[in-house]
């Protein structure tokens, strides 16, 4: 009864967003979106060999994407003959998926969790097993899988306050969810505990730590940084409001140091007209980071504008202070891992409640915790002084390289479900 509920819901829910959501995509786009979220595949290249086994993994967008790619990339070399799936909610997700595991992994998007969605796709590729990144807890997909005696997999996994004060209310319906996953992967103990008092299997919950201190972005910032000198800010994965107080601070320090550049990278494509909007509401001169192809005259003392997508994590290579977006709203931050593999000084808003990790960030000096009121003086601080910005950065580095191996001690636990080879 519950899971009918569930679903009556989830179709009403759909019935009023799908027009939205669609017509939100590029038409290129659409008719490919609508069939995969039906559960409505193409054959891809080449014909699948009946024996050749195959394993769902299912990262919703960039963030889960990106800590999904260790782990693909070891089951591969554990398991060359498997076929993987790698499903995605987002464009982003999708884009992303492709250019790191593209040649690794079949990417789709994900069903809508209704049963007969979800049941075609299992019949289309017939995995046997599936892994879920993170919080992506799918009923329908959990229940099909379960039916057909199919393990599923957390990994990485991690249960925010917010999600877990909202399963709270549906306790005993996520408790039936939690039962159909054989295995638990969380990032530390308090993930564990929150699954624990959701009703998950204690024996069945292992703390493993964060992928995402396995993730090597690109080994090199582009080419186009080259152009770019003197001190370098960037402000990756931004919200709503939060450009507007970071444009602030930029312009208040570029009086006095007029060959400062900012790198502004808005969380969502969608946002990137908004953005530039902003920066020319601010009176700054600026340039798209689309147009700089080509161009002959450097781009120090700009703001420059990324709207393109895949470049964020090696751009942090080029910058001197990393800016955490997602932190200055009640959002929870985002990744703070990836200017810490470049060694960069790391100054993070008061929520970052997303990366429980960036206390120990704090405590040793890696990172800092500012209120927006404070911005540009601790930015102005750091400018000035390359020594401190160097210590904080070697600092971070030293924690990312501490903390890694999540993904091993996952594989550990995992090799046990993978199919054997051929």
């Amino acid at each position: 009864m519950i899971s009918l509920l569930y679903s009556v819901l989830y179709s009403l829910a759909l019935v009023i967003l799908l027009p939205f959501e669609l017509l939100k995509r590029p038409r290129s786009l659409r008719e490919r979106w609508i069939r995969e979220r039906l559960g409505v595949y193409g054959e891809g290249q080449g014909a699948k060999d009946e024996r050749q086994k195959t394993i769902w993994v299912h990262a919703v967008s960039v963030g889960e994407v990106i800590a999904a790619v260790p782990l693909v990339k070891k089951i591969k070399e554990r398991r060359p003959s498997i076929e993987l799936v790698i499903s995605t909610v987002t464009d982003t997700g999708q884009k992303v998926a492709a250019e790191r595991m593209g040649s690794l992994a079949r990417i789709v998007y994900v069903p809508f969790d209704l049963p007969f969605a979800v049941n075609r796709a299992f019949r289309r590729f017939t995995p046997s097993l599936c892994i879920i990144m993170e919080t992506e807890l799918w009923p329908a997909m959990i229940r099909a899988a379960g039916r057909r005696s199919m393990p599923v997999l957390l990994m990485n996994g991690r249960i925010s306050a917010g999600s877990f004060n909202g399963y709270r209310k549906v306790r005993l319906f996520i408790r039936r969810v939690l039962g159909g996953i054989s295995l638990f992967c969380v990032q530390n103990e308090l993930y564990a505990e929150r699954l624990r008092l959701l009703g998950a299997a204690p024996e069945r919950i292992r703390v493993t730590g964060s992928f995402k201190f396995d993730t090597r972005p690109p080994s090199s910032p582009p080419e186009w940084t080259e152009q770019v000198s003197g001190p370098v800010l960037i402000a990756g994965s931004t919200h709503r409001t939060e450009e507007e107080l970071i444009l602030e601070a930029y312009a208040h320090l570029k009086a006095a140091r007029p060959e400062l550049t900012l790198i502004v990278a808005p969380r969502h494509p969608e946002r990137f007209k908004e953005v530039e909007e902003v920066i020319r509401q601010k009176g700054l001169n600026y340039v798209k980071r689309s147009e700089l192809s080509g161009r002959e005259e450097g781009c120090s003392g700009l703001v420059i504008l990324l709207d393109v997508i895949g470049e964020l994590a090696a751009l942090y290579g080029a910058a001197d202070i990393a800016i955490m977006g997602g932190s200055f709203i009640e959002h929870g931050g985002q990744n703070p891992l990836e200017p810490a593999f470049w060694g960069k000084a790391i100054v993070c808003g008061p929520h970052m409640e997303n990366f429980p990790f960036i206390e120990e960030f704090y405590r040793q000096g890696g990172a800092v915790r500012v209120e927006p009121s404070a911005l540009s003086a601790v930015l102005g601080d750091l400018i000035a002084s390359p020594l401190e910005r160097g210590r904080m950065g070697a600092c971070a580095r030293e924690l990312y390289e501490k903390n890694a191996g999540a993904t091993e001690r996952a594989m550990a636990l995992l090799e046990r479900y993978l199919p054997g080879p051929l």
